[in-house]
């Protein structure tokens, strides 16, 4: 969520800092700072809103320094203002975080004697850590003293005065990495804030903290051994952002979902079956797959469940992951239970991954990042080969994640004895057929953006559907919420009646999700309601559904004709081009919607 980074160099850091932040602004932020040593002085310059108005302070009041931390912050304990911008200072101390602290106010209580300046749980960390600076402890000791008495989770990298070569940095739930350099090393949230600098990173695992100076680091594990951990080189690709010429990140990442889904299948299913490269997956004994997941992901999961059952027979159980180990459900040990995210470091879902570990016979996961928490914690992680995502609204990673749970269901119809081989050649070439159709489907831009100029004045959208069309709706309605404003709803088509109805009227657009399938005629007559009631009807469908529906209905958009099964997957297309447009017309911000984080790491 927040975004760290730290820099022991060779160079003035605060302008290198700054570059960095903004490699990290896609994770979502309201306020910014950094704290440098210079000559062994501790300083820092913080401000809130867009990285802009920091670097504006940065030109009126320069910060010198060639050792420094930065932080982008997305408010949690206390409102986005100066005073409660990170870095936070106590004393001899500047410390960024991202996480959690949830012990925050007992600390406060012990350290009654401590000046407060902010209201957020982050300054306690600082002020502990002067606190133990008094008791005559060496830098290193006191931040280590520190962390023994958190509770929640976070990242942290520690700057101290007098301390020009050295950062402490400690993970616990929420993701950190070192990066190596020559003769200079480097923290920050992910490899994509460092890959300007290097190449070559170590990713902290959980409970880990390190020394980090300018000649390498030192990394112990939750018990204080010296841990050696993995240095690994990062591809360049794997980390380059740019807008391709697009307006926004989200546009290029709309239009590159053709190419990272036919990279997805074809890691999946080149021949006439599938393959899972990172290892066997066995459906023929599972009692049922537990799907995990938050957002855009849980709505794939949704998806998937029609697949799972209707193809493979196989019951499923969808779950919102703030909800699942909360709940405390009954989990059979011949389960499978499978969690999705882009990140993989989604708090509430790794909390839920360690909640069903022991109890369901197999944890599998569909990740994003390789080297993520979830990743690494579960039985076996499956790629999505999206790569970088940078816009918050999810595009081409939840086509991907369709793409990767389509392929898990086809396996568990196999293996279960529900298609014989025949069947399964075919749906795997009608699914590698869509990487064009979805090209055919983006060709519909120009059309679907003159239409989206209504959507722009509305103060309501509905999204209607049916069978595995009804996720899509849900999903159509939350891309158009966060990042349109647009108060927006996703129902399935039978629900319209049972109170959703009561909303309609000429000023509400209804937004049909509709190809021809065997629940379309139902899909028409729950227009038909709507239309009788003067609500203007959008809907999307291919040539034989407008052909047989599109009277009386405000648009229609005709998309190519897909095999009923892989709809959900092509009909994403319009569901995110509408919220794209419709976001553009308003003049919002479409890459960081207001209050929206890209990475959620905290609880």
């Amino acid at each position: 969520m927040c975004g760290i980074v730290g820099v022991l160099g060779d160079h003035e850091v605060a302008p290198i800092l700054v570059e960095a932040l903004k490699r990290l602004e896609y994770r979502g932020y309201d306020s910014a700072g950094l704290a440098t040593v210079q000559n062994g002085t501790l300083d820092r310059r913080r401000a809130v809103g867009k990285l802009v108005n920091l670097s504006d302070a940065l030109v009126h009041n320069p910060l010198p320094g060639k050792s420094g931390i930065g932080h982008t912050r997305w408010a949690t304990h206390g409102g986005p203002t100066v005073a409660n911008a990170h870095p936070h200072r106590a004393g001899r101390v500047a410390v960024v975080h991202n996480g959690i602290i949830e012990n925050f106010r007992e600390l406060r209580d012990r350290l009654n004697g401590a000046a407060w300046e902010s209201e957020t749980d982050t300054e306690t960390v600082a002020q502990l850590c002067e606190h133990y600076l008094d008791q005559s402890m060496t830098p290193r000791d006191a931040a280590v003293e520190t962390l023994k008495h958190l509770e929640g989770a976070f990242a942290l990298a520690f700057l101290f005065q007098g301390e020009g070569d050295l950062i402490v940095a400690a993970r616990k739930g929420s993701p950190l990495a070192i990066g190596h350099g020559d003769g200079e090393m480097y923290v920050g949230s992910d490899a994509i804030a460092l890959s300007p600098m290097t190449n070559r990173i170590t990713y902290l695992e959980e409970g880990d903290y390190a020394f980090v100076t300018r000649e390498g680091a030192e990394i112990y594990d939750a018990k204080g051994r010296l841990a050696n951990r993995e240095l690994r080189e990062i591809a360049a690709q794997a980390t380059q952002i740019d807008k391709g010429g697009h307006r926004h990140f989200m546009a290029k990442e709309v239009f590159e979902q053709p190419t990272v889904l036919a990279d997805c299948l074809a890691h999946y299913a080149q021949g006439d079956t599938v393959q899972i490269p990172e290892g066997d997956v066995d459906f023929s004994e599972t009692d049922r797959v537990i799907l995990v997941a938050c957002g855009t992901a849980n709505y794939a999961c949704l998806v998937a469940k029609y697949w799972f059952e209707q193809l493979a027979g196989l019951p499923c159980d969808v779950d919102i992951a703030s909800e699942f180990r909360y709940r405390e459900p009954p989990v059979s040990d011949k389960a499978t239970a499978l969690f999705v995210s882009q990140s993989g470091e989604t708090a509430d879902t790794l909390a839920a991954l360690r909640y069903a570990e022991g109890k369901a016979a197999r944890i599998l996961s569909v990740v994003n990042v390789a080297e993520s928490s979830i990743a690494r914690e579960s039985d076996l992680a499956l790629p999505l080969k999206a790569g970088v995502e940078v816009g918050v609204a999810s595009t081409k990673a939840f086509i991907c994640q369709l793409g990767v749970l389509a392929n898990l269901a086809i396996l568990a119809a196999r293996q279960r004895g529900r298609i014989d081989a025949a069947r399964e050649a075919d749906m795997l070439r009608q699914l590698r057929a869509l990487p064009a159709q979805i090209n055919q489907a983006l060709a519909l831009e120009d059309q679907i953006k003159r239409h989206t100029r209504t959507l722009a004045r509305a103060q309501t959208v509905l999204f209607l559907g049916r069978g595995a069309m009804f996720p899509l709706a849900l999903e159509g309605a939350l891309k158009l919420k966060e990042i349109s404003y647009i108060h927006a709803e996703g129902y399935a088509s039978g629900e319209l009646k049972h109170g959703p109805i009561a909303l309609v009227d000429k000023t509400v657009p209804v937004v049909v999700l509709a190809p021809r399938d065997a629940l379309f005629d139902k899909t028409v007559s729950n227009m038909q309601e709507v239309m009788a009631r003067d609500g203007k009807v959008w809907l999307v469908t291919d040539k034989p559904g407008a052909q047989q529906a599109s009277d009386g209905a405000w648009k229609t958009l005709v998309m190519p004709e897909v095999d009923p099964f892989f709809a959900p997957i092509l009909y994403s297309i319009p569901a995110q081009l509408i919220a794209y447009h419709t976001a553009v017309h308003k003049g919002t911000d479409v890459d960081q919607p207001r209050n929206l984080a890209k990475s959620v790491t905290v609880e």
